[in-house]
């Protein structure tokens, strides 16, 4: 799990600021290549490094509702951080839900409610998806950023 406490030149970073890390090295990552084909190559790479969701967590509760391609998105809550888990039958949608992993997942339901995921346009994937593909995406963060919203209300009422 990330340390949420590295320290920078103003004291300590929250972890709002190493959700916008994270999605500076993926915008990093993702600068380099030089054209769309490079881009969807890399991320049909990033969904093939994806963990197997396990079978348990592949139903109809954990399926996310817009997109095209099955997806399925499970998250717990330890130590106050949202841990997200996710797969898809398409490759290319598994490269995607897999960035969505690496900027969301082990941080606080506040942080992920509050962080917008710039890295989407900034690298393209707004513009030069196809509609339905989008369509998927925006799904996939509106369900990531619905958990979030419910753990949060369930830490609040604790």
């Amino acid at each position: 799990m990330p340390n949420f406490e590295t320290a920078n030149g103003d004291g300590v970073d929250t972890g709002e600021d190493v959700i916008l890390d994270r999605q500076k090295q993926i915008i990093a990552e993702f600068a380099g290549l030089s054209d769309w084909e490079a881009r969807y190559k890399k991320l049909i790479e990033i969904g093939k490094l994806l963990p197997e969701l396990p079978e348990t967590k592949r139903t109809e509760d954990y399926k996310v509702k817009g997109c095209q391609s099955q997806v399925w998105i499970h998250a717990s809550v330890h130590d106050g951080r949202v841990i997200f888990e996710a797969d898809s039958d398409a490759l290319l949608v598994r490269g995607l839900v897999a960035l969505l992993l690496r900027v969301y997942s082990g941080a606080t339901p506040k942080d992920i409610l509050d962080t917008p995921p710039d890295f989407v346009k900034e690298i393209g994937l707004e513009s030069k998806l196809s509609p339905s593909r989008a369509n998927g995406l925006f799904s996939m963060i509106k369900q990531m950023k619905y958990y979030a919203m419910a753990f949060q209300a369930l830490q609040g009422s604790r």
